[in-house]
């Protein structure tokens, strides 16, 4: 028997090493199934940054009669994109005269349209809904006139009073975290005005505290020293068994405070903007935004589900060929994933809702 030509071997791993994980995705290890707590779905809340400030305005929107508040930083209106990447890079981004953001009445418009068929939530439930906004005068990436659309659109639905929206702070592109000094001063420093990884900026300025007191009314200080733990769960369980298809990673995070094994909780879902996932940036930003030391003191858990870079074809676990273009691990908010990201049926909004009614359940 003739032996195997090694060499030919090797030569031809490694011109199909690049490739192989498209077309056979690599599972990694499972972390722990993501434990039930019996948290109060009626107190549950949202925030996000960039990416993840759309997709918090998304499940926002699609499950409103859930959602107490919601908190958005560089974000943009519901819907803003339209299934169109050029839309989300142009006009949802860095809008111009040639390519505006879309008028608040068509967004309005489009909204209404999806309540008969119940791909959202009645709009009604928004009322009461306590939104928090906030875009930097120094973001080029989503600029301010795109979060001025967003409290447009906000205050059609939402009480006037419900809604606090900061556009002075001279903040650049990111998660805006610091001292929560009196007042509503910000610091003009060069990591306030910046817009670079890992896209947290020392502003003097607690935007999680904020955004959480703004939602839940007046909270206890934060903890100087937390007392919880932080848990990596399995987020494929959520996703079919297949997290990769979605460009969201096997696992994802969440800080339960201790309080939270004998005291009924609350949740706080914290979507972290593109570039901002675990694997680029590590821990840097389910463990410094500012959320668990704000949780830790006031009985909230704060989950923080994660995405991936994604580009190319895989095939997924039923066997036919998918295609994801999503470089910087942003949340679907223009579709990469699949036409109805935006509805309860998307398949990142249904993970985050299956997410939110497995701690619902009873506690063992």
């Amino acid at each position: 028997m003739k032996q195997p030509n090694v060499a030919y071997g090797h030569r031809a791993l490694a011109i199909l090493w690049p490739v192989l994980p498209l077309l056979f995705p690599v599972q990694l290890s499972a972390a722990e199934a993501l434990p039930a707590y019996h948290v109060d779905m009626s107190q549950t809340s949202l925030s996000g940054v960039s990416s993840g400030g759309y997709m918090a305005v998304q499940f926002h929107v699609a499950y409103s009669s859930l959602v107490r508040g919601v908190g958005v930083i560089a974000g943009g209106p519901y819907n803003c994109a339209e299934n169109s990447a050029w839309t989300a890079t142009h006009n949802c981004m860095t809008p111009n005269a040639s390519y505006p953001v879309p008028e608040v009445k068509h967004l309005i418009a489009r909204t209404d349209e999806l309540v008969p068929s119940n791909d959202i939530d009645a709009t009604v439930h928004m009322t009461n809904a306590k939104v928090w906004l906030f875009s930097g005068k120094n973001d080029k990436i989503v600029e301010q006139p795109v979060m001025d659309v967003l409290a447009q659109y906000y205050q059609h639905y939402v009480s006037p009073a419900n809604i606090s929206y900061k556009r002075d702070c001279p903040a650049g592109h990111g998660m805006i975290v610091g001292d929560n000094t009196p007042g509503e001063v910000c610091s003009a420093s060069v990591s306030c005005s910046a817009s670079d990884s890992p896209y947290i900026n020392d502003c003097s300025y607690n935007a999680a505290q904020r955004i959480l007191e703004h939602i839940y009314g007046s909270l206890k200080s934060p903890a100087r020293q937390l007392s919880g733990t932080f848990i990596e769960f399995d987020q494929r369980e959520f996703l079919g068994g297949d997290a990769y298809s979605h460009s969201m990673r096997d696992s994802g995070f969440a800080y339960i405070p201790r309080a939270c094994a004998s005291t009924r909780c609350r949740v706080h879902v914290v979507f972290h903007g593109c570039r901002q996932h675990y694997d680029a940036i590590g821990e840097q930003f389910y463990k410094k935004a500012g959320y668990n030391e704000v949780a830790d003191t006031n009985d909230i858990i704060v989950l923080y589900p994660q995405t991936i870079a994604r580009f190319g074809w895989n095939w997924t676990i039923f066997w036919t060929l998918g295609f994801v273009w999503n470089l910087n691990a942003c949340w679907d908010w223009w579709g990469y994933d699949n036409s109805d990201y935006y509805k309860k049926r998307g398949n990142q909004i249904t993970a985050i809702k299956a997410m939110l009614d497995r701690l619902a359940l009873p506690s063992r």
